[in-house]
């Protein structure tokens, strides 16, 4: 019953792997200078990379921002325990919250994990104050602030 589930996965050649990565290394690359870095056609590349964003492997395109450039000085990432039958009602609310970058279920019943960005400290405590502990169903958070950055995933390699 279990492999009723299970998402079927898209066979991933080499040249496919190769392209992805060279997308990941910079996106903007154009379909000529792709074709040549792999040895096909621009047509072939076009094709490939359409395939692969019809089926889901690669989910978009985007631009990363460095938030020190723009302002913000505080990363934290908080673990939120949340009574269970609150879990999806937590979670939708604080989805569509501006500060919070990634948010996923963990292990346990009732476990957020969460990652947020702020301007400062007192952005934080008032996102801490307004939002999050008045969120009904949140039993207890624990925070921590991010000291130094060494790697972030920035989407998966192949």
């Amino acid at each position: 019953m279990a492999e009723d589930f299970k998402i079927p996965s898209l066979k991933v050649d080499e040249i496919d792997k190769k392209i992805i990565s060279i997308l990941h290394e910079d996106a903007r690359i154009s379909y000529t200078d792709l074709a040549k870095k792999v040895e096909l056609s621009r047509v072939a590349v076009q094709m490939r990379i359409n395939h692969l964003v019809e089926n889901g492997v690669i989910e978009r395109f985007t631009a990363v921002i460095n938030p020190a450039k723009v302002g913000i000085q505080v990363s934290a990432f908080f673990n939120v325990e949340v009574e269970p039958k609150y879990l999806e009602s937590v979670a939708n609310q604080l989805e569509n919250e501006p500060a919070v970058t990634s948010l996923y279920h963990m292990t346990g019943p009732s476990k957020l994990h969460m990652h947020g960005i702020f301007t400062d400290n007192q952005e934080m405590e008032r996102f801490l104050n307004e939002k999050l502990y008045a969120v009904k169903g949140v039993v207890s958070v624990d925070c921590q602030i991010l000291i130094k950055r060494y790697k972030s995933r920035m989407g998966m390699k192949l």
